[in-house]
């Protein structure tokens, strides 16, 4: 295993996780109705709630991305 398996293992790990975020964004936008209607049958949750909850939640997930796949892709990158 060298430096080059890393880089391209993080980089991949970026791109993936990415497009699940876009894949939730979209969903959200799209079916935002849909899914409320659906997880409110087993929570008591306003609409307000639900959107502050997703909003909350992409913004933890996207830096999780920032902090645990592209700045060590970034840092393998500047080491190589």
């Amino acid at each position: 295993m060298n430096i080059k398996f890393f880089q391209d293992f993080f980089l991949w790990c970026t791109i993936i996780n990415s497009i699940a975020l876009f894949f939730w964004l979209l969903m959200f936008f799209l079916g935002n109705n849909w899914i409320y209607k659906f997880h409110s049958r087993w929570f008591e949750i306003s609409i307000e709630e639900f959107h502050s909850i997703h909003y909350k939640g992409m913004a933890f997930y996207k830096l999780s991305i920032f902090l645990f796949n592209l700045a060590p892709y970034i840092a393998l990158l500047i080491v190589e």
